[in-house]
């Protein structure tokens, strides 16, 4: 064989292995972190950039086992977004590529919501639509109060003035006796961090009836009068009773020695939510609500969020689950969760009508997004920086060291 021949198979071979070693790296540096972030944008992008341009009435579909909510789908869609997206978006611009998305989100969204409380604008958002308007101004009310800096702070004045009338105007929806509590509730914290003043008698009720009559145990409250097995306790009630005690802490209220426990039963639930991840990244179908998808981790991320896991959890334990949840739940470009326009389907995986209620509308599935709420840790937290650990079915199911499960004793 010639030197030219021996020449022209060492430089294939160069190349080729070149490739694979870049084609190794670049699978290396999509790290556990880029691909959350790369999923939270996906599912975000639609409902922020429509919003911030006038268009997401015009653009978002609606489809629903009901014929009667497409008035308030939309502040739906963007309560629930701004709920999951803003610890995220509280970190901050950076130089880095992560940093210049949350540019472009921080902006879109403060955008976003200046077009949503502006009476003018063909995307004024329905604050006041029967009782359901109490449910998303709620969730919205809890994004803003875990972005004060880069979503409250960037308002203007009158936007800032805007909200908090459209946070008020809720005040003649009379809750239910359940999980609504809260949202009254929620909407009273932010006004209270927001203006200093609040309606106490709204803020504080929903706190004293989980505190002192829906507490069954083990982390587990009843919503309302029967206790139901469904996700609801991540869904609503421990975000949101944690971050209602958290402000009233802050304004140095009386009630907030409940906040103690609080902390000790979202631990708790947080730990009953990462047992239920199977090896496969999957978790159980139970329940209402199935199709908020991972909203199922809304709690689970929080505990997180707020470094309020248990001792013998590690938090990248917590990662690894949660990032085989999300990639099993939205991975792969054709995934049935969005349609061809990018907008998630109603369904747990896939496009499952069937599957949800009659209250649920497109704008409803984004509470999946609440799952995302770690990515308000820093890279440097311990979140994201220790390697991939094996989280507890994981290694119970390989035949690993596990401890036995115990209640929590309150």
């Amino acid at each position: 064989m010639t030197k030219r021949v021996y020449l022209g198979l060492w430089l294939v071979c160069s190349l080729v292995w070149s490739g694979i070693c870049r084609a190794e790296t670049a699978v290396v540096k999509r790290t556990d972190r880029a691909v959350w972030v790369e999923t939270l944008v996906r599912i975000a992008d639609p409902v922020l950039t429509h919003l911030a341009q006038e268009t997401l009435k015009a653009e978002m579909p609606y489809e629903s086992l009901s014929t009667s909510r497409k008035h308030f789908s939309y502040l739906e869609a963007f309560g629930r977004t701004v709920c999951g997206i803003a610890p995220w978006l509280e970190l901050g611009a950076d130089e880095t590529w992560e940093g210049q998305l949350r540019r472009k989100y921080i902006e879109l969204t403060v955008k976003g919501i200046s077009n949503a409380v502006n009476p003018d604008s063909p995307d004024y958002l329905a604050f006041d639509a029967k009782t359901q308007a109490l449910v998303d101004a709620a969730f919205l009310a809890e994004g803003l109060l875990r972005a004060p800096v880069q979503l409250w702070g960037r308002l203007n004045e009158q936007t800032q003035l805007r909200v908090i009338k459209e946070l008020k105007r809720t005040r003649t929806i009379k809750p239910n006796e359940s999980n609504w509590l809260l949202f009254t509730s929620t909407i009273e914290a932010a006004l209270l961090e927001f203006t200093g003043t609040c309606d106490k008698e709204r803020l504080l009720y929903g706190v004293k009836r989980f505190r002192d009559d829906w507490y069954c145990g083990d982390a587990q409250y009843s919503d309302g009068e029967k206790f139901h097995v469904d996700y609801y306790n991540s869904f609503v009630i421990h975000p949101m009773l944690t971050d209602v005690l958290r402000v009233m802490q802050k304004h140095g209220m009386d009630e907030t020695n409940f906040l103690t426990i609080q902390n000790k039963r979202l631990g708790r639930l947080a730990e009953q939510l990462e047992r239920l991840i199977s090896p496969e990244g999957t978790y159980p179908v139970v329940g209402r609500s199935i199709v908020y998808r991972t909203g199922v981790f809304h709690a689970l991320g929080q505990a997180a969020l707020l470094h309020q896991l248990p001792s013998d959890i590690a938090p990248s334990q917590v990662r690894s689950a949660l990032t085989s949840v999300i990639k099993r739940q939205f991975g792969g470009k054709r995934n049935a969760n969005f349609d061809a326009k990018g907008w998630l389907t109603v369904g747990f995986n896939g496009h499952q009508l069937g599957l949800s209620e009659a209250y649920i509308n497109t704008g409803s599935t984004y509470l999946c997004l609440a799952v995302f709420l770690p990515l308000g840790l820093p890279e440097e937290d311990l979140f994201w920086k220790a390697p991939f650990t094996p989280w507890t079915t994981l290694k119970a199911w390989e035949g690993g060291t596990v401890k036995a499960d115990r209640a929590l004793s309150d």
